[in-house]
């Protein structure tokens, strides 16, 4: 029982410290917002936890989160096995995203790359493609790692644990569809 109640309590402290990040998630959100009011799209890309993440938050975007409204583009990079196992086999695991980019991707759209560690490859690798296309980028991260220089707009929670990390990422990406599902009320 005290390892959970550790677990709780590092959770809590992580979560207090996440109103810091306000400023950021406004701009991701206002982001996110504009780009569909233009007619765009949200893509999520992520390895592992942060894929299973990418795919939620698209669900979210796609189907409801806590209205009923019309279908808003949100894209996981993470679902298409084919084209993943593909490209990493011919090519390289680092470019199994940025083909996805680039293939998928339309000037004005926003990508969303997921790392914890901020620093997955195929990520970053993302995140430049995205941003040669005239694509807005946007790290959900941890603390550390280079994936702020690669991101228009970074989210990087203050901490370097993968567990307590990804619980902030999906409470952020909580707020950041409902910000979008507000506003589309207003767009559709």
């Amino acid at each position: 029982m005290d390892r959970i109640e550790e677990i709780i309590e590092e959770s809590i402290q992580l979560h207090s410290r996440l109103p810091g990040l306000v400023p950021e998630i406004t701009r991701a959100a206002q982001m996110m917002i504009d780009a569909l009011a233009r007619d765009k799209k949200i893509m999520f890309a992520g390895n592992g936890g942060s894929a299973a993440d990418a795919q939620h938050l698209a669900a979210e975007l796609v189907n409801r989160f806590r209205k009923n409204r019309q279908p808003i583009a949100g894209l996981a990079l993470t679902t298409d096995t084919s084209v993943i196992t593909s490209v990493g086999n011919d090519f390289s695991f680092d470019e199994i995203f940025s083909k996805q980019v680039r293939a998928l991707g339309r000037e004005g759209d926003v990508l969303v790359g997921i790392s914890t560690s901020g620093n997955s490859g195929n990520i970053i690798n993302a995140l430049d493609e995205a941003r040669s296309m005239g694509i807005s980028t946007i790290a959900l991260a941890g603390k550390g790692g280079t994936i702020s220089e690669h991101a228009d707009c970074t989210l990087a929670v203050p901490s370097q644990s993968t567990p307590r990390i990804q619980e902030a990422h999906i409470l952020i990406g909580h707020i950041l569809c409902e910000m979008i599902e507000d506003a589309s009320i207003r767009i559709v």
